[in-house]
């Protein structure tokens, strides 16, 4: 998603980008990529984590504990423990990456975007969405010439 060079400017009318940057380190690239490959008037739909998502220990978490553990931006590969992250590699769980705001809708606009939507959502199962939405959603548009 951060090199979509196989494709020519233009190419696509819509993107839909789910939850899926919690899998990239630099999103910036993602959107300048987005941007690129719509037309003018072309839509991204997109979906992400809250950062606020990635501030509490994890496993805590699980156990509907809230105990702020690390700063965002967030990376698996330098927050966790040496121990932690071989778990995680061991159970082949992917490594993944909490952005700031600023990347993830500032990066849009950056890369061109009009904003023309703005969603957030919870996970029910998740003991963070008692207290703020987990997911966030945005409609960006190519404006056109």
């Amino acid at each position: 998603m951060r090199d979509l060079s196989v494709f020519s400017s233009g190419s696509f009318d819509l993107i839909f980008h789910p939850v899926s940057n919690l899998f990239v380190p630099d999103i910036r690239p993602v959107w300048a990529e987005a941007y690129r490959v719509l037309p003018p008037g072309g839509i991204l739909l997109a979906g992400f984590m809250n950062p606020v998502n990635y501030i509490f220990d994890m496993d805590l978490m699980d156990q509907c504990v809230l105990e702020v553990k690390y700063s965002i931006p967030y990376s698996d590969l330098t927050s966790l423990s040496e121990g932690s992250l071989k778990g995680y590699l061991e159970k082949g769980w992917p490594i993944e990456f909490g952005h700031t705001l600023e990347d993830q809708i500032g990066g849009q606009l950056d890369a061109g975007f009009y904003l023309t939507g703005f969603y957030e959502d919870i996970q029910p199962e998740v003991i963070l969405s008692k207290y703020i939405p987990t997911f966030i959603a945005t409609r960006a548009v190519k404006p056109s010439l």
